[in-house]
């Protein structure tokens, strides 16, 4: 069984918006990954960027520089 780890959630409006934050983190080299909202969360399109909560900032910094629109950021325990 995986450990359970506290991480960052960050959910969007729209499926082109999590799309754009994909493309603009592999192009930035920043930390994460696409996942399924969590069924916890119920938010926006269904899509949601996962990272290390010490990513916080940069991950941040990076979706204002390009525009990307947010639902919210949660922090939760990832399973």
């Amino acid at each position: 069984m995986r450990k359970k780890e506290l991480k960052l959630v960050v959910t969007f409006h729209t499926t082109a918006d999590a799309m754009a934050m994909e493309k603009a983190c592999k192009e930035n080299n920043t930390p994460g990954r696409i996942i399924p909202v969590p069924r916890a969360i119920s938010a926006g399109c269904g899509l949601s960027w996962c990272a290390a909560l010490d990513e916080r900032e940069e991950i941040v910094a990076m979706m204002e520089k390009v525009g990307i629109m947010m639902t919210r950021i949660i922090y939760r325990f990832y399973m």
